[in-house]
Formats: structure tokens, C-alpha cells, sequence
């Protein structure tokens, strides 16, 4: 076993007499002493010297009978030092000297996984679950543990079903796992395994509502109202808490001594996604356009390791990045205080990697919710949500907990987008030269069984027409298909785009002639590449945010006529479209003319009215009028919503949509009395 660790201090033979509970304990001191204000958060100095005292005294520990949990702790530090082959080395030691002891089987998985040996990885996983076959109390963790980062990755390999039959041994194990529960959702959908929530086992399919996560439930039902109060309670129950005392108070004034008053706003982005990711698509053009006269920029980047060339673009753009990977709730929250940081955006809300909980500890007197989740936040301290007219309109306001301020359109876009210089013909993409071709490149998670109805009616209207979508993996394909000819469409009118780079996949975009929006959850960035490349665009406006986003674009991209409010004017406008070719080449020819000047597309203007909008909330902030977040009643609207049947519940409009929700409140109301709120219970 290797040994040659990197010390702070000098550690010599005298270390190696510790009692292993000793050495235990002078590690732990070690790595978990207060540190100095200016010390990494990642404490790799005290957690190199843990490790060679670790080091030290196993080579002159070779028989001791703890030997094994010397060698996982000394593979545990290892890990985080970022030295997966001898973190690998250390757990396989333990395992060789214990072979029941089953953390270190999981924790050489984590090591494997990070040195990209997934098969090993997944076999040491697999071996815990397969050695457990009848467990109980603690011993249970191991076995469910496992199947998760054995699901975990196998989805990272696209191998979805074997990840959803890891997760639905995990419920059989124990099916109150929240966490176990959304993920295996997620799967269903983005597999098109109708129903979603079909009960499996021990797992009913209320269980599963209850414990969709906001992002699942915006995919499954467009009711804003539920969307609001389901973040509530994520935010409650998934860690959305501060990990200690609220900080309110406590953190630097807003302008720390020596500051001048003057100075730029310090604007600070957090999001895990600013690489070669939707997000990182739409934003990085933004941030090259900040004016550092008005605002000083700061990244708090989350996500996974990602050197690539849009990640590249960011830096270069951003004056002060930080990785924060890794980091504890605290340290985040403490760098960004420290930082001085006016206003905080949230660019990745509720869709994992995002340290919500250090959000949650207020370290920015002004927090701001934007672009990465379409919807409220429904937490205390997202005091704003950026919107537009379209998605949250003067009336809407009720299904969010934050203030709403609004841009001309909602979502940034990046006009250096690269696009390769090679256009595939037709037939180089499996597609028929005289026929209409439908597309929908998002991805088949938003694929809904009613949406997909609504194409095969189009389909059957218009002879000869297909339909192509992103080839998400064989299995999910040929379950198209297969719902294509349980509706008396031929299979291979569906045609499926394999996955391709960026600039392969927005080169070929101007094969289709027009692209279809899915419901409830709409396009966001594959709508605005559609239309970037030339192909208009037709999609159903809904009431929840999600199912507006698509609207709002196109409305900027001034094809109006392509926005229906109802299912039926859905599908003869994209029956139009295919019957009516003069009628579709006017609309392309529309689309490209105004491409360089439309609202959509405007990025100077985004900017200047996005810093506008920050320098009225600091405005606010400075005059006290800071706005609250209003959670009133949410618990009961999110009863209310739990008990739909989302699935099963067609297109509404607004005004049938509220005088659900009112007669829902009037009946707990003759139980309980409701205290009235501004949202729709206001007897």
C-alpha cells in the first residue's frame, strides 16, 4: 500500500504509537479544528496530515487486529485528498482482512466510480445488495445505499432500466425513501412508462405523488398552485433548512468598511451548471455582456468537474470564480458573505447540486430565483423570481411565494452559438425527402401519454408526415413506437435522432419543418435553438410557469399565430402547418428576417434590463422595503394537490382551475377555518 503523503508537519515513527482509538481521535481533531478566516474550506493541510499519521501507523501496524478500519478511514481521507487509486487500494485492504465489512465495499465503489472503472464499481454495489438477502435494522442501510449509487450510475451510462430496477429493489427494501422514490419517478418518465406513478411492490402511487419532486411534478401537471406549495414542502423535507441558527443579522453590513457607495453592485450567480449544459448555453453570453461599470460579477460554480470549452467561455468572462463543490453549507455561505456579495441569483433552484441549504442562511442581504428552475422557490428567502409578461402576467402573481419583476423576455441566449459547418441532407438523417417532417428534440422525460395523443392525431392528419424525436435509448424508442401503433400509426413514422455534439445537433435542426412543444413542461433552450436555426415553433400554453416559457419565446420571436390556448387549436395550427406549405415557408421566411432584431434574440437589451432590475431591488433593499416571502396556507393548497388525479386531469382553463381549488378550501374550511391569504381563499 502506498504511503507518501504531502505533511504540513513532520510525522515520524514516534506517531506510529497511538492506540488506534487514539489515532482516531487526534485525526478527527486534526480535520475538524476551527480554522482562520483565510484557510481553504477544503482543508487539504489538515486532512493530508491526518492521512500520513494514518500511513505512519500502518506500516507499523501490520498485524493489529483493527487493521481494517485503519485502512477505510485512511481510504476515507484519501478520497477526499482526491487519491481515488490508493483511496481504492486502502478499501480493498479492508476488505481483504474483513470481507463482511460492507462499508468499505460501498466506499471502494465511490473510488472505482472516480477512477471511471464503472462495471468494478457497480459490482462491489451489487455484491452488498446480493450479500444482504434478508436484513434488518441498520444492516438494511448497506443494502439500499449500494442500489442507489448502483442506479446512480448505471443511469449515468444510460442504461435506464437496469437503474430502475436498482431503485425498485431499494423500495422493496423500504418504501418511505423519499430520495429513492424521485429519482425512480424521474426515470419512469424520461423512459414514457405510463402511467408514471403506477404503484410497484410496497409503493402506492399516493406515496409517489406525495414525494414527487418539484421538477417531476412540473413535467406531471400544470397547476401552478400545487407547483408552489410541492416546492414548500421539498424545501422542508430535502434540506432547504439552514443548517444551523439563521444568519439574518449576522453576516457583514451591506457596505463594509472602506467600501465606496459608489462601487458597482456585486452581483453573485450560483449554479452547477455553467459548462456545456442548457443552462450553461443560455447564460454564458450574459455573463460577457455585464457592463463592470454597473456590476461586479461572481460565479459560485456547484456542479461536477467540467474543463470544456463553454466552462471556458465563463471564465474567462467571470472576474471571480469559485468552485464549491464539495463544500458544507457553511463554507459556501461564508465565502459569499464574505465576498460582500448585494445580490445573491439562484441559477439552479430546485434541480439538484444547488446548495440549498447555504442559500437558506441568507448570505446576501437580496436573493434572487432565476432561469435554472422554471417556478417558485416557495422558500423564506428567495425574496425575487425574474419573469416576463407572458410566463408570470399582471394577475399571476398569487402562485409565487417571491416578488415578481419582469425582462422583455425571460431567457437569455447565447448569438455565438457554434454551428457546424457541415448541413446533413435529409436523407443523411433517416428522414424522407417529400414528406412534413414534425420534430421535437426535448428531451422524453416531458413527453406526456396525452401529448403524445395529440401527435399521433396530427400524424394521422396529415398522410405521409413523421414524426422525429431525440433518441433518448432503444428501449424508450421501440415503447414509442409501440404507442404509435397501439394508435393506428405506422412505427416508422417515428424517426429518432441519435445524440450528437451541440453544433452537429443545432445543425440539423433545419431539416424539420416545424417543431412541436410538448405540455405541461414546455421548451426552454430547445426552443429558442429551433428558432435560432429557422423553424418555427408551435406550442400550448398552460397556466404553470413551465408550460408559458415556450410561449414567451416565440412571442419574442414574433410568431404569435403559433401560441394556442387549447389542445384542439394545438393541433390544427400544426395541421396547418402541414397542409398549408406556402402559409410555413412565410413563417420561416418571418423567423429568419427578424432573427438579428426580434425581442428574443436581443441580448444588449436582456442585459441593460436585467442590471436595471438589480439596481432597483438594491434600491429597495437600501430603503428598507425588502419584499417577504408569502407562504401563507400552503400546506392546505398542497392537500388540495395531492389529492388531484394530474394525470387524468385535461387542459384547463384559469377560471375552472381556481374554482377547484376555491370549493376544495370552502369544504376544509366547513371542518377548519382557513385564515384568508391573497392567493384564492379570501372569504
Amino acid at each position: 500500500m502506498p504511503h507518501s503523503v504531502a505533511r504540513v508537519v513532520p510525522v515520524g515513527p514516534e506517531d506510529a504509537g497511538y492506540r488506534l482509538v487514539e489515532l482516531i481521535g487526534a485525526v478527527e481533531a486534526l480535520v475538524n479544528r476551527n480554522l482562520p478566516q483565510n484557510t481553504s474550506p477544503t482543508d487539504t493541510d489538515a486532512k493530508a496530515q491526518g492521512a500520513a499519521l494514518y500511513a505512519v501507523w500502518l506500516q507499523h501496524h501490520p498485524l493489529d487486529p483493527l487493521r481494517h478500519a485503519a485502512c477505510f478511514n485512511f481510504g476515507v481521507l484519501l478520497t477526499q485528498l482526491g487519491r481515488h487509486a490508493e483511496a481504492g487500494a486502502c478499501f480493498a485492504e479492508a476488505i481483504s482482512l474483513r470481507p463482511g465489512f460492507l462499508s468499505a465495499y460501498v466506499n471502494h465503489g465511490l473510488a472505482l466510480e472516480r477512477l471511471n472503472d464503472l462495471p468494478a464499481a457497480v459490482g462491489q454495489w451489487l455484491h452488498v445488495a446480493d450479500l444482504l438477502a434478508a436484513t434488518d435494522g441498520d444492516l438494511i442501510v448497506h443494502k439500499t445505499t449500494s442500489l442507489k449509487h448502483a442506479a446512480r450510475v448505471f443511469k449515468s451510462i444510460g442504461d435506464l432500466g437496469s437503474a430502475e430496477e436498482a431503485l425498485r429493489r431499494c423500495l422493496d427494501l423500504d418504501p418511505h425513501q423519499c430520495d429513492a422514490m424521485q429519482h425512480w419517478v424521474a426515470l419512469r418518465e424520461m423512459q414514457c412508462k405510463w402511467p408514471v406513478l403506477a404503484p410497484s411492490g410496497r409503493v402506492t402511487a399516493g406515496r409517489l405523488s406525495a414525494s414527487l419532486s418539484p421538477l417531476a411534478l412540473a413535467i406531471h401537471a400544470d397547476d401552478p398552485m400545487f407547483q408552489l406549495s410541492n416546492a414548500w414542502r421539498s424545501m422542508r423535507r430535502d434540506g432547504g433548512w439552514p443548517s444551523g441558527p439563521c444568519t439574518v443579522g449576522t453576516w457583514p453590513p451591506p457596505l463594509p468598511a472602506g467600501r465606496d457607495p459608489a462601487a458597482p453592485l456585486r452581483i453573485g450567480y450560483v449554479s452547477p451548471d455553467l459548462r456545456e449544459h442548457a443552462i450553461g448555453f443560455l447564460t454564458v453570453e450574459l455573463f460577457e455582456l455585464h457592463d463592470p461599470t454597473g456590476v461586479e460579477v461572481f460565479a459560485y460554480y456547484s456542479g461536477r468537474a467540467a474543463p470544456d470549452a463553454l466552462q471556458a467561455r465563463f471564465r474567462r468572462a467571470v472576474p471571480h470564480w469559485c468552485s464549491i463543490s464539495g463544500w458544507t453549507d457553511r463554507q459556501v455561505a461564508s465565502r459569499i458573505a464574505h465576498d460582500g456579495i448585494d445580490i445573491l441569483v439562484d441559477l439552479g433552484g430546485h434541480t439538484g447540486d444547488v446548495p440549498g441549504a447555504a442559500l437558506a442562511l441568507r448570505p446576501a442581504p437580496v436573493m434572487v430565483n432565476w432561469l435554472g428552475y422554471p417556478g417558485s422557490m416557495g422558500t423564506p428567502h428567495h425574496q425575487y423570481i425574474i419573469a416576463d409578461a407572458t410566463i408570470i402576467p399582471p394577475g399571476h402573481e398569487r402562485f409565487y411565494s417571491e416578488r415578481v419583476v419582469r425582462l422583455p423576455c425571460y431567457q437569455p441566449t447565447d448569438r455565438k452559438r457554434t454551428v457546424s459547418g457541415t448541413i446533413p441532407a435529409r436523407h443523411e438523417l433517416g428522414l424522407p425527402d417529400g414528406a412534413v417532417v414534425y420534430c421535437c428534440f426535448n428531451g422524453t422525460q416531458k413527453i406526456t401519454p396525452s401529448m403524445f395523443g395529440r401527435w399521433m392525431t396530427l400524424l394521422a392528419r396529415v398522410p405521409g408526415s413523421v414524426l422525429w424525436l431525440l433518441s433518448c435509448d432503444g428501449a424508450t424508442d421501440e415503447r414509442l413506437r409501440q404507442q404509435a401503433a397501439r394508435r393506428g400509426i405506422l412505427p416508422d413514422r417515428l424517426v429518432f435522432a441519435p445524440r450528437r455534439s451541440n453544433e452537429e445537433h443545432l445543425a440539423r435542426y433545419p431539416a424539420a419543418d416545424l417543431f412541436l412543444d410538448t405540455y405541461p413542461y414546455g421548451a426552454h433552450t430547445t426552443a429558442s435553438d429551433a428558432l435560432w436555426m429557422g423553424v418555427p415553433v408551435v406550442t400550448l400554453q398552460g397556466n404553470s410557469f413551465a408550460s408559458r416559457v415556450c410561449s414567451s419565446l416565440v412571442r419574442a420571436a414574433g410568431l404569435t399565430e403559433l401560441v394556442c390556448c387549447d389542445p384542439d387549436g394545438y393541433i390544427e395550427r400544426a395541421v396547418q402547418c402541414g397542409q398549408e406549405p406556402g402559409w410555413l415557408a412565410e413563417l420561416r421566411h418571418r423567423l429568419k428576417a427578424a432573427r438579428d432584431r426580434c425581442t428574443l434574440f436581443d441580448m444588449p437589451l436582456l442585459v441593460a434590463r436585467l442590471e436595471e432590475l438589480y439596481r432597483q431591488m438594491w434600491e429597495d433593499h437600501l430603503a428598507g422595503h425588502d419584499p417577504v416571502p408569502d407562504l401563507a396556507n400552503l400546506d392546505l393548497y398542497n392537500d388540495v394537490g395531492d389529492a388531484i388525479d394530474q394525470e387524468a386531469s385535461p387542459h384547463r382553463d384559469l377560471v375552472a382551475y381556481e374554482q377547484y381549488y376555491a370549493r376544495a378550501l370552502a369544504y376544509r374550511d366547513g371542518i377548519s377555518p382557513i385564515t384568508p391569504d391573497r392567493r384564492l381563499w379570501r372569504k
